[in-house]
């Protein structure tokens, strides 16, 4: 047995937090030796540094699949010790053309690379603007981003691996103009794990392909794993596991996806209570 989840509607509550029956959840896993992933859309310094301490985990897939993490065996919680074991990075020169199509809409502009994620200042200072009014959203966007004072193509010209765009907006039609445009352009995959989102990842990144590849990487059946998720960013993982598990707060297009749909939601313990009800 191996576990995936996704973070956000998924393993943490709306409010972004982890329960003390997730806590223990993960205390069992543990003492069982089964491994778990946290599969997000975060970058790598976007998870939460207790879960990343956890003895249960070892492993971190992260910017939709577009990197997989081995956390250091002496640091586990630091970031910037982990090694990149699996890597789809976006294509620089595409990377260019998308901040080309965002920059004639009022949309933001975050540049994921080399396990964290970056946004020029003046967006970061509004972020509040795009996030459908929850507070919580905000809070973790600003938590999980640096802002830069340099130009964003500078910034895609200097780190080292890029590993996912993504786009918050606030006008419907800039989310359709921006997918029109994006939908001429090869070599990308597209998703969003927000309503008021565009994620843009390069070809073949997504959480499905990196947990295929991390279990092959372990020796672990893909019949023996298991996946939950909430958003459209999550579908390929609950294809991919043999028992994919859609939350109860999840979009139509995952519950369709998955092979069965949590008892509970992520405010009442879905994933904890459906893994613990499986090793009973």
């Amino acid at each position: 047995m191996i576990v995936f989840s996704d973070m956000d509607g998924t393993l943490l509550t709306s409010d972004k937090q982890m329960s003390d029956a997730t806590w223990a959840m993960l205390d069992e896993l543990a003492r069982r030796g089964i491994e778990f992933v946290p599969c997000t859309g975060r970058p790598l310094s976007g998870v939460f540094e207790p879960i990343l301490a956890h003895p249960a985990v070892h492993y971190a897939v992260c910017a939709n699949g577009a990197s997989v993490w081995q956390l250091d065996g002496d640091a586990p919680a630091c970031a910037s010790r982990a090694t990149c074991i699996l890597s789809h990075p976006l294509d620089r020169d595409l990377a260019h053309r998308i901040h080309r199509i965002s920059a004639d809409h009022d949309v933001t502009f975050d540049i994921f690379a080399d396990g964290q994620c970056f946004l020029p200042r003046a967006l970061y200072e509004r972020l509040d603007e795009f996030c459908g009014g929850d507070p919580h959203i905000a809070a973790s966007l600003r938590r999980t981003r640096t802002p830069i004072d340099i130009d964003a193509d500078a910034q895609i010209d200097k780190v080292e691996t890029l590993e996912r765009i993504a786009m918050y907006w606030h006008d419907p039609a800039d989310r359709d103009a921006i997918a029109a445009a994006l939908s001429t352009l090869p070599g990308i995959e597209i998703t969003r794990s927000y309503s008021m989102n565009i994620e843009v990842m390069g070809e073949g990144a997504t959480k499905g392909t990196a947990l295929t590849w991390l279990c092959e990487h372990l020796g672990e059946p893909l019949a023996d794993a298991w996946a939950f998720g909430d958003n459209i960013n999550d579908i390929p993982m609950l294809q991919a596991a043999g028992h994919g598990m859609a939350m109860l707060n999840a979009e139509p297009e995952d519950r369709e996806a998955a092979d069965a749909v949590t008892e509970y939601d992520n405010d009442h313990d879905g994933v904890a209570r459906t893994i613990m009800a499986a090793l009973a």
